[in-house]
């Protein structure tokens, strides 16, 4: 798993490249928490990632809470098919973790959480 990660002003772009499983997941959830406090803004921009298992959601998830503790927005980018299939599936299951807002609306090139 490659990470890279551009601070643009108040925004920061996480892009993972290849697939999002349990061994890459310390990795990425550790980018954001390696960002300055002048960021804002954090764009997870995901249309790089190849396949997401349920790492992909303890990924989403553990983002989402970061973000929202340290007052920054996420926004999530270039969801594939499959992720999005497997966000479908976990708001189906456990909608109370609300994996539904993470969901690109059909004419929307992103979500914000």
């Amino acid at each position: 798993m490659l990470i890279t990660t551009a601070i643009d002003g108040d925004t920061a772009v996480i892009t993972p490249r290849g697939e999002i499983d349990f061994a890459a997941l310390p990795g990425l959830l550790a980018a954001p928490r390696r960002l300055p406090r002048t960021v804002a803004r954090v764009v997870s921009d995901l249309h790089q990632v190849t396949f997401m298992d349920i790492a992909g959601l303890h990924l989403l998830a553990g983002q989402r809470d970061d973000c929202r503790r340290s007052r920054r927005t996420l926004t999530v980018t270039g969801l594939g098919r499959q992720a999005e299939h497997l966000l479908l599936l976990a708001q189906r299951l456990f909608p109370a973790f609300d994996f539904g807002a993470l969901l690109l609306p059909a004419a929307s090139p992103a979500q914000s959480a």
